[in-house]
């Protein structure tokens, strides 16, 4: 199983999903371009995105992997499941950050341009902790262990490059694209998020047919942070159940 975050986040992210609920599974949840310990270097764009996540398949021997994406993550395994079908044997799309409206991508770019810093981890943590009210303690405390580095003038930011931050809400803006058909696709959509939009809802069941599963999950956009228990239930069972749902 290939696990793919989203923007500014890591592929640790997904570490207590995968140990409590994905033991027997074998996991790979790499940090994107521009994310956490991986290159920063651009290319930021979707295109590269793909490439680099199917070069670490090639790397780890997997040739056919079941492919979770989480917003911009979302984006980037459909683009994935769209390049290549024959490495995908199953999509999971958890609240997906695809075709959004220019005008609220473009806000949110721009608020990436200048990048909070702290002083130290427990400002950091407090900025967390409000980020992300439902979070559990242990998932802040998880972020600021492993996400946090020192800048050149001595204060800590988050591990991710602006830069790509913005490159990645111009690309959450262009308009959405449903996967191949014939691929067994699972849509987790946030029901307090505003993040799927409508029309692609639709076009994947013209798209798809009976290979869609619409699930919904009370959280917001942060569900498998905010709703760990109830997010990772639901992937054990798509796993369990071939990727069915009811």
């Amino acid at each position: 199983m290939v696990m793919l975050h989203g923007v500014c986040g890591h592929g640790a992210r997904w570490r207590r999903t995968a140990e409590r609920y994905l033991a027997d599974r074998s996991v790979l949840a790499p940090d994107l371009r521009g994310h956490g310990r991986s290159t920063h270097e651009p290319p930021w764009t979707v295109e590269r995105h793909v490439a680099d996540v199917l070069a670490m398949m090639d790397a780890e021997g997997v040739e056919r992997a079941d492919l979770v994406g989480h917003s911009y993550g979302g984006m980037i395994a459909l683009h994935l499941a769209r390049t290549v079908p024959r490495r995908v044997r199953r999509l999971l799309l958890l609240d997906p950050a695809i075709g959004l409206d220019p005008a609220t991508a473009g806000r949110e770019a721009r608020g990436h341009l200048a990048p909070s810093s702290f002083a130290d981890a427990a400002e950091a943590r407090a900025d967390r902790a409000a980020r992300w009210p439902e979070a559990p303690r242990e998932a802040v405390d998880e972020e600021v262990a492993e996400h946090l580095e020192h800048g050149p003038d001595g204060r800590l930011r988050w591990r991710f490059d602006p830069a790509a931050a913005v490159t990645a809400y111009s690309e959450m803006a262009r308009p959405h694209l449903a996967p191949p058909a014939g691929l067994p696709t699972h849509l987790v959509i946030a029901t307090e998020a505003d993040f799927v939009r409508p029309e692609f809802v639709m076009d994947l069941r013209a798209a798809l047919g009976p290979g869609l599963v619409i699930s919904e999950i009370e959280a917001g956009h942060m569900l498998y942070v905010d709703r760990r228990e109830e997010t990772g239930v639901l992937l054990a069972a798509w796993l369990s159940e071939g990727g069915a749902g009811r």
